[in-house]
């Protein structure tokens, strides 16, 4: 597998302070950093601050390596918990390192790039946002080409139950927002499957 030696270094290493922001939620991923020592909170800042934190990571560790693998901005906000040593990679460098293994290998590590990406934007979600807005993001990720509502549906293959428990949210809530985004007709339909008529309003109320 990926090897987190400097062979792959870009840049001179940096030894930053504790509490310096590394990286910015949303902004485009240039540059692919390693942590080599040091620990670093991940979280969602508000006015500067840490205001919802995800976790901790300690070094040696690829910091948001899935965002850059997949050509994606960063999904969270990164803050210096201590004093940090870092390694800095170009994506490009990255990405033709990742290229350069087996093939079964490269399938192995983009798997879990999707996987680590869509747990982190989930549980991003679930700190940021509202049932409301979880739930709309939720359908605008699972909505499909439908030709029968002429347009995006959404095939419900799992108990709301189920549904409900991925976003952090009790089923009876679940069942509540479905009912208000019926009546705002933002989603229409029955039963297993839901047509979505108005895709940009739960954009914009998902915030993405």
């Amino acid at each position: 597998m990926l090897d987190s030696t400097l062979s792959l270094s870009s840049e001179p290493a940096a030894t930053l302070a504790a509490g310096t922001v590394l990286l910015r939620r949303g902004d485009a991923v240039d540059r692919i950093v390693h942590v080599e020592q040091g620990k670093v909170v991940l979280g969602i800042m508000t006015d500067g601050q840490m205001a919802h934190q995800l976790g901790v990571v300690e070094g040696p560790f690829w910091l948001e390596a899935a965002s850059g693998l997949l050509g994606l901005h960063h999904a969270v906000d990164a803050v210096a918990e201590t004093p940090v040593q870092l390694q800095y990679v170009r994506v490009a460098d990255f990405v033709s390192e990742v290229q350069a293994l087996p093939e079964v290998s490269q399938n192995l590590l983009m798997d879990m790039a999707r996987s680590q990406r869509q747990q982190t934007e989930l549980g991003v979600s679930r700190l940021a946002k509202d049932a409301d807005a979880r739930c709309a993001e939720w359908l605008l990720r699972h909505a499909e080409p439908d030709m029968q509502v002429g347009g995006l549906a959404v095939k419900l293959t799992e108990r709301k139950r189920t549904i409900a428990a991925q976003l952090g949210i009790a089923p009876e809530t679940f069942s509540r927002v479905l009912r208000h985004l019926r009546e705002r007709q933002l989603i229409s339909g029955a039963g297993r499957v839901l047509g979505l008529p108005n895709p940009q309003a739960l954009r914009d109320l998902a915030g993405v």
